[in-house]
Formats: C-alpha cells, structure tokens, sequence
C-alpha cells in the first residue's frame, strides 16, 4: 500500500547512508523552506563586461542623491557599478611623463618600455597610458597606446618593463617614439593565496651548494620555447625539472643535445621575461626557497580590499596598505577616482566604518602612522568622531588607539547592530562606542573560536555568525558552537592554504548564510555550505553543500536581490586590460528566474537530493512499516509524485542496495521524467534499501518537493 515518506530538512554528512534513515544525505544547488528542499533560483549577469582579476570585496551604497552604486574592488582594479556599467575608479601611484621610451620587435607582441628612473613597478601591476603622440618604424599607432589599461607583463631592471600587444609588430622594430604619459596604478596582490617563498625560508636565496650553471646560446623572449644553452652536460634530464634564468624559472621534462624540451615558461609563481645572449643559466631543480615554496607557515595573502561607506564617500582599503575615498555624489562621480586619505594609515589588515558615532577604524595598523615598518598585527587605531584625516589622540577629539592581548593577528571585523566584533585568529572582542574620554570599550567575549578568514563573518538580526579553524559559531549575547552536520565533509576536503579566500554571504531573502571555499586541490573557491540561521532549531540544524562558487557576495538590501561575483582563472578576456593574465571576474545577480544567464549563453542551473536509505521488516495491520531495521526485503510496485509549483521536467531514481557496505545497484531504477501532469509511475524493484534521488537537469526547470508516496510492501528475508 501507498506510504509516504517523510525526511528530516537539512544534509547529514557525519552519518553513513545507512545510519541517515529518514534524512538527505547529498545534493546541489538545494535549499530548504518550510522544511522542504527546492531548487535553488538562477542567477544573471550585469553588465556585459568581464572584470580583471579576481573580486575579493563589494559593497552596496544609496547616496544621498538616491544614485545605487555597487563597489567591486578585484586583486587589480576598484570598480564602480551604477546603471549597467563599469566605471574604473581605481586610484592612481604615480605619473610619469616618457619620450621615446618604446622600442618593439618585428612579428613579436612584446613593446618595451623603458624609463628614466625608477618605474617601482612589478609584474602584473596595471599601467594607463594616454597623451600617446607617435611611434616610428612599427605597425603599433597611437590608437594602440592612447587612453588604454595594460597589466605589466615582466619587470626587465628598475628602469625597464614590457607589456604584450594582441597582435604582433609587423613593422622593422621602432627603436624611437614620441611622448606618452604612464600612470601607474597602485598595487593590491596576487588574485590567490600562496605559500611563501623567498628569504629566510629554507637555504639562503633558495640556492643549494654546487648547482651546475651554463650560458644560454641566443637570445630569448618571454615566450620562446626552444632554450639553447651551451653546456647542458651537468643539467637532469629525467623528470621534471627547472632552471632559473634571471627572476623567472622554467621548467622542462628533456634534454636534446644542448636544447631544453618540454619546456614551460615562468613556473613557480614567476613571470616569463626577456633574456639575452650568454645570460646565466642556473640548475634550480633543488631550490628549496628563492622562487619556490618552502616548508614552513608563511602564506602570502592574496590582494584584498576593506571596503565602507562613510556617508557618501566610498572608503576603500588595500589589504596591508593604505585606503582611499570616493565621492559617490560628487559631480561626474564615474569619472573620477579615488584618492588617498591624507593622516591616515598607510599600512592596515582590515577596515570599518563605526555607526553611528561614525569613526574610521583601522585594525592590524601601524603604531606610528605613515611608518609602515611599524605595522602591529594586533594595533586598533580609530579617527577622530566625523574627522577621517585625524588620528592623533587629544584631550579635544575622540581619537584613540587600542592593541588586543589574545591571538597573534587580527583577522577581521564585522559591525553588529549594537557593537562591531573583532576576531584575531584565535579570539573574539566586542568593540562598543561608549563616549569620551576613551571612545570605545572592548570586551573579550570568545576563546578558541578565531575566524579562519577575514570575510568568513557575518552579522544578521543582532547575532554573528563565523567559521573559525575548527568549526562553526554564533554569538548573540553568549557563544556559541553550531552543530554542523556537513562539518566532517567541509574540514577533511578545505584548502586551509587558502583560507583567506572563505567568503561568507547573507541571503537574507530565505534566511541563509553562505560560506564559499576551496577545496583541498583547489586554489580557487569551488564549493560552498549553507546554514538556514531561520529555520534552524536545537534538535535539528539545517546544512546543504553545494558547488556555487562565488568569490564575494552582498545582500539584497539595497539593489533587492543577491549581488555576487565569480571567477574564472582560465579567462583573461577583460574588457579594459590589455595583456591580462589574472583571470576574469563575472558579476552576477541571484535569485533571478531558474537558469544561469551571461551576456553570452543561457545554461541550465542542474540540482539535485538524494536521501539516505530507508527499509522495512515487518508489516503492521497489513501495512508496511519503514522505520525497521532491514530484515525483510522490500518491493516497490509504483510511486506517487508530489511537486509544488513544478516547471518543466524533474527526474526521479530510485537506487537499491541489499547491505549497508555493498554498492548499489548498477542499474538503479530510473531515472524516470516527472512533469506536471503525471499522475504515478509503476515500478518493479525488490531490495533490502531503497533510497531517493529528486534531480533536473535542463534548462526553464523548477521544482520544490511535496509529499512523496511509495507503494511498498515486504518479500521475504532472502
């Protein structure tokens, strides 16, 4: 006879299939409401336009004018986003006027330019060339040069640098052109997070005693691939192995002669470059420092941004450097950049706006200001109440300073509604503005519960929710550990290599917190875990896992729906770089329709459940009774579907198993199509446990699961 099966909300990973009777155990792209799993909603992409690098920070902002703006600030660039487009507000270093600065090779993309002094740029770093008049003897005109972004593609000496053009120089080589003004755009970091390398780990500069050296034979650019070299009599030539010409290391699997094969171009996190003639070749195989990670703690984080608004001015930090205002309602806002905040730090971890006492708080900052070599990983500095410039503590302002005893760091902050919460990596404080003469009092609240990440944080509804190292919290008044169901699965597959990475989301429209990470073989944000903070109780917390990977998120506060970003290493087609290797940044809008919209191609958002195993032993009354233990066998003759508001197909499969430890069936039943109209589907299966897969797999479907029947009854004990 006809029953139907109920399942608890949520995932439980801690519990094998067998164990998570009457409970979903897998899934993607799920969310539960009223206890009940859904698909999740779609998302489309605003702006047609790829962002450079990878986005690490966004905030959202009305002004005073009721102007909408979304700041998205990438391992490269600051962005603003108002009205469908992309406006580059990114501060300026410095600028430097050049005449005949640029030479070019014929059939070669490389343009080199060389400076009078010191440039102080690095590989990867953004340029912005205009006021460009001519270059000769090249294919390359000014349009080429003129009001153009470039990203550095090698630093050749302090006075030299090269950029890569997207087509090649078809002309004899221009050794001469006119005046071109370069302004160098300030640094911010790589797009990931790496283990350290260089200095003080491992051998001095990385070198081992008696490493064979050579001279190349000819001349190279930065993207020849056959390397001659004069002697190769004392290089490896089985395996994988590498040499260091200059700054960069190559790697290659063979030797041919004298001629390097297999050969790969800038590895080991260093950047292809131009050598010539006769240039040292070094046997780098055995580095162990100089150029390659080392055994050891040091992570170098990746490029970030702390990004507030202090009324209408955008403030925005470079993570360990210095922070800059944007007038979001000024005139011609879009068409300005931002600029540095004169008085204030030059050197912090994080930032944040105090409401609404409105202080410019600085967290892991410098002791003395403007001395960066002063930076104190565990140093709190706030402004002047309503004064950004000013910092200095007097008897007439509300300025001060504060240093935090538990932890060797500041991770981050997040402001609560009545005080903002600071993290080290081992602790957690309460900051709270109580007036003069000392401004703020904090409070240690927390022990053992630091925060993994600098933006692993949130705060909803007077209550902070976080991910440390060793699980999950909330604070509200008392901390808290969350029981997590999925923990085991998270922790035992998490890259803590790159936990600085670990995104935390509020959608508050379904009362979700999402927390975006990479996984143990991932160096970028590939998965996530959800919490359901809403409809979550003591006996019962509401977890899913997921593979949306978003590398920052905001609330649907200000533009009414989930803004996020996502990134793609593998695409460098930017809009507004030329020559860029850092990967590409989508921007996104959530819970739009049921598909994945891009400027380019609609693609279906696939998810699916699967339940743990459920089975029978006795009968009672002549029914059949799910809850046993797995004596008996089961036959299923048919099943009623049951879906609310379905759009388009969703399958179903039914997977058999006869024994907790032996595979299920090869040939599960299934998966059969559901659409609205069907009424029931008849079924032949016979197995000790059945278990449950609801799933769709194409595009314009939705689904959200009713009340499932199955037509089941005993068949024997063999």
């Amino acid at each position: 006879m006809l029953q139907k099966i109920n399942f608890l909300p949520g995932f439980n990973k801690q519990l094998t299939e067998t164990q998570a009777e009457g409970q979903w155990v897998d899934g993607d792209n799920v969310r539960f409401r009223y206890n009940t799993p859904e698909k999740i909603g779609g998302w489309q992409q605003l702006g047609e336009n790829k962002l450079t690098g990878a986005a690490r920070a966004m905030h959202h902002i009305v002004n005073k004018s009721g102007n909408k703006f979304s700041i998205i600030g990438t391992n490269r660039i600051l962005y603003a986003y108002s009205g469908g487009v992309f406006y580059d507000i990114h501060p300026i270093r410095a600028t430097t006027t050049l005449s005949n600065a640029f030479s070019t090779t014929n059939n070669s993309a490389v343009v080199t330019i060389t400076f009078s002094t010191d440039h102080n740029l690095q590989a990867n770093d953004i340029i912005l060339l205009d006021n460009f008049s001519t270059i000769t003897n090249s294919n390359f005109g000014a349009s080429d040069f003129n009001d153009k972004t470039f990203m550095v593609t090698s630093v050749e000496s302090s006075t030299v640098i090269t950029i890569t053009m997207p087509t090649t120089d078809g002309g004899s080589g221009a050794t001469t052109s006119g005046g071109i003004r370069v302004q160098s755009y300030y640094s911010v970091g790589p797009a990931g997070q790496l283990p350290g390398f260089g200095w003080s780990l491992g051998q001095w500069g990385g070198t081992v005693s008696g490493e064979a050296t050579t001279s190349l034979n000819g001349g190279i650019n930065a993207s020849t691939t056959t390397i001659v070299l004069t002697d190769a009599s004392l290089f490896p030539t089985s395996g994988t192995n590498f040499v260091q010409i200059g700054n960069e290391e190559i790697s290659y699997t063979g030797i041919s002669g004298n001629t390097l094969t297999g050969v790969t171009r800038g590895v080991r996190n260093t950047t292809a470059a131009t050598h010539s003639n006769a240039d040292t070749v070094t046997n780098s195989s055995d580095y162990v420092a100089w150029g390659e990670a080392a055994s050891g703690d040091l992570v170098i984080d990746p490029g970030m941004w702390s990004i507030d608004n202090f009324g209408d001015k955008i403030i925005a930090l470079i993570h360990n450097g210095q922070v800059f205002e944007w007038d979001s309602n000024a005139a011609n806002a879009t068409s300005n950049r931002a600029t540095i905040i004169s008085g204030a730090p030059t050197a912090s971890r994080d930032m944040i706006v105090s409401t609404p006492d409105r202080h410019l708080v600085f967290f892991g900052t410098e002791t003395t200001i403007g001395d960066q070599s002063t930076q104190d990983q565990m140093f709190i500095r706030f402004s002047d109440q309503e004064d950004i410039s000013t910092y200095t503590p007097t008897a007439t302002n509300t300025a001060g300073t504060q240093r935090l005893a538990d932890g060797s760091r500041i991770v981050g902050a997040v402001r609560g509604r009545d005080a903002i919460y600071v993290w080290t990596d081992t602790a957690l404080f309460t900051m709270r503005f109580i007036g003069p003469p000392f401004t703020f009092g904090f409070t240690q609240v927390g022990t053992n519960c630091g925060l993994i990440g600098q933006n692993a944080a949130v705060e909803v509804d007077g209550a902070a929710y976080w991910m440390s190292e060793n699980g999950f919290f909330k604070y509200a008044g008392a901390l808290e550990t969350l029981t997590c169901l999925v923990e085991d699965f998270v922790y035992n597959d998490l890259n803590t290599t790159a936990s600085q990475l670990i995104n935390a989301g509020l959608n508050n429209l379904f009362g979700e917190i999402n927390w975006f990470y990479c996984t143990e073989n991932s160096t970028v944000i590939n998965r996530c875990v959800t919490y359901n903070y809403q409809e979550s109780v003591p006996a019962r917390p509401i977890w899913t896992t997921g593979t949306l990977d978003r590398t920052t998120w905001q609330d649907s506060a200000v533009f009414g729906k989930p803004h996020a970003t996502d990134y793609d290493a593998d695409s460098n087609t930017s809009y507004d770089v030329v020559g860029n290797t850092d990967g590409c940044t989508i921007y996104y809008e959530h819970e739009t329709g049921t598909d994945q919209v891009t400027a380019s191609a609609v693609t279906a958002v696939t998810a699916n459940i699967q339940s743990g195993d459920f089975d029978i032993t006795r009968t009672q009354s002549g029914l059949a009774d799910t809850r046993g233990d797995g004596e008996f066998l089961m036959k299923v003759r048919r099943f009623v579907p049951d879906f609310l508001s379905q759009t388009g197909n969703t399958q179903v499969t039914l997977n058999l198993r006869n024994y907790p430890n032996s595979t299920q069936a090869s040939s599960p039943l299934g998966p059969f199509t559901i659409t609205s109209s069907t009424t029931k589907v008849d079924t032949r299966a016979r197995a000790r446990a059945v278990s449950l897969k609801i799933a769709n797999t194409g595009s314009s479907q939705n689904w959200k699961l009713g009340g499932f029947r199955l037509d089941i009854q005993p068949d024997g004990r063999r």
